[in-house]
């Protein structure tokens, strides 16, 4: 792509003329601290590299069950996957990426959905690779086109390698990872056969080459004391062909070959895995050769383009347009659904709360994700009502907590999705409950592997059942708080069981009001009856409770102290509270206008273009929220721009019909906004196409985003 054609060009790069590629010109590293990810994954499979090259690759759980290393280090970018390109005359060599063994020419990487591109050129040959995972087996394709402009033939060789995890740290796994070259798949295949969670996984590496040479010991690859940007392999003639147990583990294969003037030759390195090796072989071989490479390509891009093309969205402003129609869909689906990790954060965990926000932003375009979420969700449900906060698949090993609202997001998002789709079927769907231990008296939270219970229920009997369960009360009229509610950093303020949470209030009403037309098309009267009562005793208690005389207040401790309120010397305002009592409908008009004015005095820094959460943060004063005060004040749910809790400020003021600060906070949020010049990219620091969980509010790191993409 030509420079002077893209979109929003920062001096480091910018959107391709339609929007789906972001174009990262590397020679232009010093303006800004990358890495810029993209996260590329299947729903059972991914990898992440950067405008750098590969950082690592999973199967089934991006934390759990991970390929090759994970190193969280932006700095040194240091990763378990390389490839090389070497002249075998001069011994010259360089990599077709910026990482490891950075070339003297220049790098150019595209991302785009499903798929990134790195080129180069170098000593006269120029480098084209393709990095995608196939749209439903567990397969990694790197296709490298090599193609000699030098003047003269040639003779090169290309090598892949890969360190082997097969668990979730390398320190502890490689001990017992055993290697072999396979005959009939042509491929170093590996095993670790000490993992229990994922028992005879196996996983290959292989390139489509008849000639070649390889070795599974890294110690011979690297070199005592040596590093990927200057392996002892490059100075070998040839890999030794050492397989088996012992080694330090790796899988590397080095192919020469010979290229005259203009001639261009095509690698197609992969790397797989399987439940058992039958599977892996089956796989490995049905999409074996350079057609079966392409096809796969070609079904990866013709599934994000028919996804993401479902809706279109056109306003005046591009860089709405851009991520409206691609962008944010693209990181929900790839990142946050299926891959469940970004470059900052290695999660491999579904989060009950988490998954199921997300699933309503792709309702419009795969609503079968939305159904299925919800159905696994209830499947996380205890027998008692509460559930998982999060776990880890498959077995389901996770967290049992006290934390209030995560069992609400069942009966929110099924109510949306009913709304959306009229899919009524999915209420009489059967779903089992789990079985673990219950929490002792003195503890907030416990990591276990609950049982799936003999007992199930119908989808609706379970957001029932969750509904019931949060049906509790304090003092104030309003519901309890326990170990935190959507803010899971204010797990002290109702830890002994009496303090309250008026967002909880705001939220719990808004379900009410969703799910009683759903009890109407059940024929359950009783909890009709209930959900008309219990609606309108919140509501009562909210506006004599909760109004702290220009906003709503957030919460009141377990001794009764309000949170959120300006006699509050730490947090006098929380912006969800605000927009939530918009969002629900609670409140006077009157009130409601009051609360986002509040709100925007307060909260919105339109100097530093960001939506704090709350204001003042917790810094010195005694009480004792949580973990929100171990934050830096101005850092995360600490005072920072929450995004999320940002978005719900933005759409609370489009329901209130203001569409001059909607639009004003749609563009603070907006990630491109952030990323239009390298002043403003030296202030943000990260990637100008995805959103960021959270952006820094304190000097000397004010706009500073964090946690992109996961």
């Amino acid at each position: 792509a030509p420079r002077e054609g893209l979109l929003f060009d920062n001096g480091i790069g910018g959107f391709s003329a339609d929007g789906n590629e972001y174009v990262i010109y590397t020679e232009t590293k010093g303006l800004t601290p990358l890495p810029w990810s993209n996260v590329i994954a299947n729903p059972n499979f991914g990898t992440i590299v950067t405008e750098s090259g590969p950082v690592y690759t999973w199967s089934e759980n991006a934390h759990e069950f991970r390929l090759t290393p994970w190193n969280n280090d932006p700095i040194s970018n240091h990763c378990g996957e390389a490839f090389y390109i070497r002249d075998e005359e001069s011994g010259d060599f360089w990599s077709p990426m910026l990482f490891p063994a950075k070339g003297k020419g220049k790098y150019i990487t595209r991302h785009g959905f499903g798929y990134s591109i790195f080129e180069t050129k170098q000593n006269g040959v120029t480098s084209e690779v393709w990095i995608y995972v196939d749209s439903e087996a567990q397969i990694k394709f790197t296709v490298i086109k090599v193609r000699n402009l030098s003047g003269r033939t040639q003779s090169l060789s290309i090598t892949g390698y890969v360190e082997w995890v097969m668990g979730s740290l390398r320190p502890a796994a490689a001990m017992h990872i055993v290697t072999e070259f396979d005959i009939e798949m042509r491929a170093l295949v590996t095993k670790n056969p000490f993992n229990t969670e994922f028992p005879n996984r196996v996983a290959s590496f292989d390139v489509d080459s008849a000639k070649y040479t390889f070795t599974t010991d890294r110690n011979e690859f690297i070199g005592r004391n040596g590093a990927l940007e200057n392996p002892d392999a490059m100075k070998r003639l040839r890999l030794s062909g050492k397989q088996g147990a012992g080694f330090d583990p790796c899988a590397a294969i080095q192919v020469p070959f010979t290229l005259a003037h203009g001639e261009e030759q095509e690698f197609i390195f992969r790397m797989g895995a399987a439940v058992d090796y039958q599977e892996l072989q089956k796989m490995m071989l049905k999409l074996k050769g350079r057609e079966a490479a392409a096809t796969s390509l070609a079904k990866v891009r013709e599934l994000w383009r028919h996804t993401l093309g479902q809706t279109k969205i056109k306003t005046p402003d591009p860089a709405i347009n851009i991520l409206a129609n691609g962008w944010l869909l693209y990181q929900v689906i790839s990142c946050r659904l299926w891959g469940r990790s970004g470059f900052y954060q290695s999660g491999g965990a579904f989060g009950f709360r988490d998954q199921l926000q997300d699933v309503i932003a792709v309702m419009h375009v795969t609503p079968e994700l939305t159904r299925q979420q919800i159905l696994l969700s209830a499947s996380r449900q205890f027998k008692e009502g509460d559930v998982q906060h999060w776990w880890h698949p498959p077995q389901g090993r996770g967290v049992r907590t006290l934390c209030s609202d995560d069992l609400l997001w069942l009966p929110f998002t099924a109510s949306r999705y009913l709304l959306h789709t009229e899919d009524f079927t999915i209420l009489h769907e059967l779903v089992p409950f789990i079985e673990g231990r219950a929490l002792n008296a003195d503890q907030e939270s416990s990591y276990d592997l609950p049982v799936t219970s003999n007992q199930n229920s119908t989808l609706y009997e379970h957001c029932k059942r969750a509904i019931i369960k949060s049906i509790r009360f304090g003092a104030h009229g309003l519901p309890l708080m326990g170990s935190g509610d959507w803010n899971d950093g204010m797990n002290r303020v109702g830890i002994k069981g009496q303090g309250e949470s008026v967002w909880l209030g705001f939220f719990l009403y808004e379900i009410l009001k969703k799910f009683e037309p759903i009890a109407k098309a059940m024929n359950d009267g009783p909890f009709i009856q209930t959900c008309q009562e219990v609606a309108t005793k919140i509501k009562v208690n909210i506006e004599q409770n909760a109004w702290d005389g220009a906003w709503y207040r957030r919460a009141y401790f377990d001794d009764g102290t309000p949170l959120g309120s300006s006699s509050s010397i730490e947090c006098k305002i929380d912006s969800i509270s605000q927009s939530w009592a918009v969002l629900s409908g609670v409140g006077t008009l009157e009130r409601l206008y009051q609360a986002m004015e509040s709100a925007d005095k307060y909260l919105v820094d339109r100097k530093n273009s960001l939506i704090r959460l709350l204001d003042p943060p917790f810094d010195h004063s005694t009480i004792d929220p949580g973990y929100i005060k171990g934050y830096l004040p101005g850092v995360r749910e600490n005072g920072g721009q929450y995004t999320h809790a940002a978005i719900w400020m933005a759409m609370a003021l489009a329901k209130l019909g203001d569409r001059q600060k909607t639009w004003e906070l749609l563009n603070m949020i907006n990630p491109i906004s952030h990323g239009k010049s390298p002043e403003k990219i030296e202030v943000s620091k990260v990637e100008p196409y995805v959103m960021a969980a959270d952006v820094y509010g304190v000097t000397p790191h004010i706009g500073r985003g964090g946690w992109t993409w996961y």
